[in-house]
């Protein structure tokens, strides 16, 4: 280990409680209470917060507080800004780890720490200065992951809060300098993220995103990155409104809730309706507000529920609504995902490109 990493990490003793109350004081809450940054700030790098004398978790519990125990939170949340520039790049395995196979299976907001036997995928939004440390500590660890480089819908609003085409691809432009094509190549990236709730009109101060519009994302995407799949997180009959054909855009999402009627039925309707479109779909649950009345997922729903969107061999990714250290910490619900996980992992390797 060099001297100056050895410094750095003697820093980030001192420095990792100021950067957490940091985050708590500069995050400011959307409407749906997660996490925001300026889209100007300059971010902290995570890569001197981070320490490995914190556990694997401590760096998240204000997150895990504010975000993910949130009684606003629904299937519906948006993705929000990681104050940090993704969660801690944590020291690479002395002995890298291959992925394993199958599917990925994990959470929005996934620590790098997180990856290992039991999850394999994360969906994140990571500083462009920060994207190569990042994706090479998860490669290491034997994961995958889906990057949202846009962030925070607020970034790519116009004055009267509907969405900027404009100042999207100024956001996806940040990353233009930054050569990260081998882990594309490799299937470290799922995907890129485009958007979320493009059909939600509150959104978008009363108007949606249209298919022509998110194809025209996807095209842009494809123009900078073509190997990389175009993911938008809609359910597919939204999608499958649009007339035209999708000719750069590659998948829908269909996340479930109890509220969204009964699983089986729910798996089907939106394989068949993705299908029909020629998109690829990722899957997930909703386990923070996704169960009955609103509430929190028992272990045995998410063990049930998870098992009938992996039975159908058309899913590309399994991700769910979002990462909570005390959530997922419990000996039962580590004993759900890990059934997922097995699930997950003896389905044949899929791409996410429709």
């Amino acid at each position: 280990m060099c001297h100056q990493h050895k410094l750095s990490r003697r820093i980030a003793r001192f420095r990792a409680p100021l950067v957490a109350a940091l985050v708590l004081a500069v995050g400011g809450c959307n409407h749906d209470n997660s996490f925001e940054t300026d889209a100007t700030a300059e971010p902290v790098d995570p890569g001197v917060a981070a320490d490995s004398s914190l556990s694997a978790d401590s760096t998240l519990a204000a997150a895990d507080t504010s975000a993910a125990d949130t009684s606003s939170i629904d299937d519906d949340t948006p993705l929000s800004e990681e104050p940090d520039g993704g969660a801690m790049v944590d020291e690479p395995l002395s002995t890298s780890i291959s992925y394993a196979g199958g599917i990925p299976i994990g959470t929005f907001h996934q620590p790098n720490s997180a990856y290992g036997s039991r999850y394999n995928g994360a969906l994140r939004n990571i500083w462009p200065a920060y994207l190569n440390s990042n994706l090479a500590a998860i490669k290491s660890r034997g994961g995958k992951v889906m990057l949202s480089l846009a962030g925070a819908e607020s970034n790519f609003k116009d004055a009267q809060g509907h969405f900027s085409l404009t100042k999207w691809k100024a956001r996806v432009a940040r990353f233009r300098t930054v050569n990260f094509s081998r882990y594309i190549t490799d299937g470290t990236i799922i995907g890129h993220y485009l958007i979320d709730e493009p059909n939600d009109a509150s959104n978008w101060n009363g108007q949606r995103i249209s298919g022509a519009t998110l194809d025209e994302m996807a095209r842009y995407s494809k123009q900078l990155w073509p190997g990389m799949a175009t993911v938008v997180r809609a359910y597919p009959d939204y999608l499958a409104g649009y007339s035209g054909t999708y000719r750069y855009l590659d998948a829908a999402w269909a996340q479930y809730a109890y509220r969204k009627g009964n699983i089986g039925t729910f798996t089907s309707n939106n394989v068949a309706l993705a299908k029909r479109k020629g998109l690829a779909l990722v899957v997930g649950l909703n386990v923070l507000k996704g169960g009955p009345n609103g509430a929190r997922m028992s272990a045995s729903q998410v063990k049930s529920w998870g098992s009938t969107l992996l039975s159908s061999s058309y899913p590309c990714a399994f991700l769910s609504w979002q990462y909570s250290s005390s959530y997922l910490g419990t000996s039962s619900m580590k004993s759900a995902m890990s059934a997922l996980r097995s699930k997950a992992e003896n389905r044949s390797r899929k791409s996410c490109r429709g």
